[in-house]
């Protein structure tokens, strides 16, 4: 689906052909058709359209005459995973500067593409393309901090049903939050490359627009918090699924020595009931106190056994 937009009276309007200055988003569903049809109509090179649906296509930029393609990771909901895979993944949005339009493509609902065509971005206008560019920018970065205090609050309630129980689903849980962290961390650390290097060779001609750069060097900064936020999240989860590995562990060890010390402690008494039931002559087999007598000393040694394991404190 190609949608062609505008901005009239302060409000985002579609439009139905292509216009100057105009934003064009290609979002699903779409053909190859479609995106060729474009392609030669705005003499886009094809790669820069279909890289961009790649979905393990790193950030990064490409120039090539007067068109300049930017990709950059972002969080979504990963819809199609399996009850084992990562609650978010990261999918690239392609960002096109024309001379007179700026393009975003993406292969799924982003939500980020979203928040623009509802209108929820402040200043928006697709008239200023440099400052849209940023915003889709900072938005991606809000979008990754909002997801790592979902993440960080889910760990926190997991942990808590840890203490209660030891069902399985409560570590699978912890699983996914660690596979999203991972993609996390991996797209943070692309997107930052991506803006440092961004920054450095100016590639969007901001250095004497004081506004622009200001706001460029906040998304870094907040890029940075949200990569150093991912980092520590991922080894509270490792240290957390350690730590729990080794309580398993640990009352696994003592639930079996409470095992064998039962098995001990029973031993002894099967031990003389087994000696008595034998078809030999015993001491007192012929005495009417017979029974009574085995249950002493079964319950005697028992008793013997017990107190020798606390005194040896391992009871």
């Amino acid at each position: 689906m190609i949608q062609h937009y505008v901005k009239q009276d302060l409000k985002l309007v579609e439009i139905d052909s292509l216009q100057p200055s105009s934003w064009i988003n290609i979002q699903p569903p779409f053909n190859i058709e479609e995106l060729e049809g474009l392609s030669a109509k705005l003499h886009i090179p094809l790669d820069f359209l279909t890289d961009s649906l790649d979905i393990d296509e790193r950030s990064r930029y490409e120039r090539e005459d007067d068109i300049l393609l930017i990709v950059i990771n972002t969080p979504v909901i990963n819809e199609k995973g399996s009850e084992s895979g990562a609650i978010y993944i990261t999918a690239p949005i392609g960002i096109i500067l024309t001379e007179e339009n700026i393009i975003t493509i993406t292969a799924v609902d982003n939500p980020i593409i979203q928040k623009f065509l509802e209108n929820r971005v402040k200043h928006f206008n697709p008239l200023d393309r440099k400052m849209f560019v940023l915003q889709l920018f900072e938005q991606t970065v809000f979008r990754f901090l909002d997801c790592l205090k979902k993440l960080n609050l889910k760990r926190n309630l997991i942990e808590q049903e840890l203490y209660n129980s030891s069902r399985n689903k409560e570590l699978q849980d912890l699983l996914r939050i660690e596979k999203s962290l991972v993609y996390f961390v991996n797209s943070l650390s692309s997107n930052e490359l991506l803006k440092m290097k961004m920054k450095r060779t100016d590639l969007l001609k901001i250095r004497d627009m004081e506004e622009h750069l200001d706001l460029f060097e906040d998304i870094i900064i907040d890029n940075s918090q949200a990569l150093e936020m991912s980092n520590v999240y991922t080894n509270i989860l490792s240290g957390t699924m350690e730590a729990y590995a080794s309580i398993v562990s640990n009352n696994l060890n003592v639930f079996i020595q409470r095992l064998t010390i039962i098995t001990i402690i029973l031993m002894l008494p099967t031990l003389v009931a087994s000696l008595f039931g034998m078809n030999v002559d015993l001491p007192f087999s012929n005495s009417k106190y017979t029974f009574y007598f085995i249950l002493f000393i079964s319950f005697f040694l028992g008793v013997l056994m017990i107190w020798f394991l606390r005194k040896r404190k391992i009871l």
